[in-house]
């Protein structure tokens, strides 16, 4: 018989299962072994979508507040933004010195939402990340101790430091909002999204990410070094502020990031849109060039991501440019060059690029107006 327990689970060893402390929100059984737990996710309810033109303002918002902060970055911040609100994870890959943990820590604040870090070293474990199951003598019991993945958005930052044994870790919870340790499986809070850093140029003591997480990021972003006019406004920031540390404002929180994604999870995709993202990812499957291409993984976030921006613009509707707008940072890092590619020095972003030119876009436009949408076919 299923029993409520409370936001610490302590386990007994006996046949009482689990205990409960601090009242409420899991669901267990008896006997020793709980087969689903909650630990400081949302309920699972129903969430009024936001209109379309409210979740674009918010966004624009949100974007404005994180400008405050970051410089130089609004394409990936952008696009990062979108990812989020669509519910998937973003690979940060660049140089040391750019800003990246900082984008993420201020995305995360400007959206009123739970953030932890954790710095990846060759000798962490997974359940360094976890969370593991502690012996309290005062009880005689074990008391789980969430780990960092416990919060709504995740930096994993340089990512590539650690064993690919821990960066696995990551798998479960990115894929399906959850954690198994000991036994038990643990959801985790709702929003949640992991933000990733890497750094590519350093190879010593570092491990390259498992295809199978790199296919769990919805996108690759590289920010890329500022403009000198940038890079002034950066230097001249800090000498105004006097001191090292900089934060954003909250602009929304998670009950709001919610309803953000139900908005624009109400947005219906036209068929030839579909097809279209479809079509890019099967292109890269058929590439001489290449071992692996892009899976049905790869297309999915593709329409997704494409919808999300759409929204972010104001728009009800997803355009072709959309699509091809994010093609690059959603599926480059699918892309599994072959020996010969790799010593050409292909890049697998040169080949999305020219799987965008070769595929042919859906012929049909969205027309504009108040009226209920229709399309038409280009001739």
């Amino acid at each position: 018989m299923n029993e409520v327990l409370g936001s610490v689970d302590v386990y007994d060893g006996g046949e009482g299962g689990y205990a409960a402390q601090n009242g409420g929100g899991y669901a267990a059984q008896g006997g020793g072994t709980v087969r689903e737990l909650g630990y400081g996710g949302a309920a699972s309810e129903e969430v009024a979508p936001l209109p379309v033109a409210k979740v674009a303002e918010l966004g624009q918002q949100v974007l404005a507040e994180v400008g405050t902060v970051v410089v130089g970055m609004s394409d990936a911040l952008t696009i990062a933004l979108a990812t989020i609100l669509a519910g998937g994870h973003v690979l940060f890959e660049d140089v040391p010195g750019l800003g990246k943990t900082l984008a993420a820590r201020s995305l995360a604040g400007a959206l009123g939402l739970d953030f932890a870090r954790l710095q990846c070293t060759p000798d962490l474990l997974p359940s360094d990340i976890t969370g593991s199951s502690v012996f309290d003598p005062a009880t005689r019991s074990f008391v789980f101790q969430p780990g960092p993945v416990f919060t709504d958005i995740f930096l994993a930052d340089e990512i590539n430091r650690t064993a690919p044994k821990t960066q696995s870790a990551l798998l479960e919870a990115m894929a399906e909002h959850q954690v198994s340790v000991d036994g038990v499986t643990r959801k985790l809070p709702d929003p949640f999204n992991v933000i990733a850093t890497s750094n590519p140029v350093e190879y010593e003591g570092t491990y390259p990410l498992p295809e199978a997480q790199l296919d769990r990021f919805m996108v690759r972003l590289a920010v890329g070094y500022l403009d000198p006019a940038d890079e002034a406004v950066v230097l001249e920031r800090r000498i105004g502020r006097r001191q090292e540390g900089s934060s954003v404002r909250p602009v929304v929180d998670a009950a709001t990031v919610r309803a953000m994604r139900a908005g624009i999870e109400a947005v219906n995709v036209d068929p030839d849109v579909v097809r279209y993202c479809v079509d890019l990812a099967a292109a890269t499957r058929h590439n001489q060039l290449l071992e692996v291409g892009a899976s049905p993984r790869g297309s999915q976030n593709l329409l997704l991501l494409a919808r999300a921006m759409a929204v972010l613009a104001g728009r009800d509707y997803v355009l072709p440019e959309d699509v091809k707008a994010i093609a690059v940072p959603v599926l480059a890092h699918r892309l599994t060059l072959t020996p010969q590619a790799w010593a050409a020095g292909v890049s697998p972003e040169k080949l999305v690029a020219d799987t965008l030119k070769a595929v042919p876009g859906p012929a049909t436009v969205r027309q504009a107006g108040p009226a209920p949408a229709q399309y038409t076919v280009v001739r």
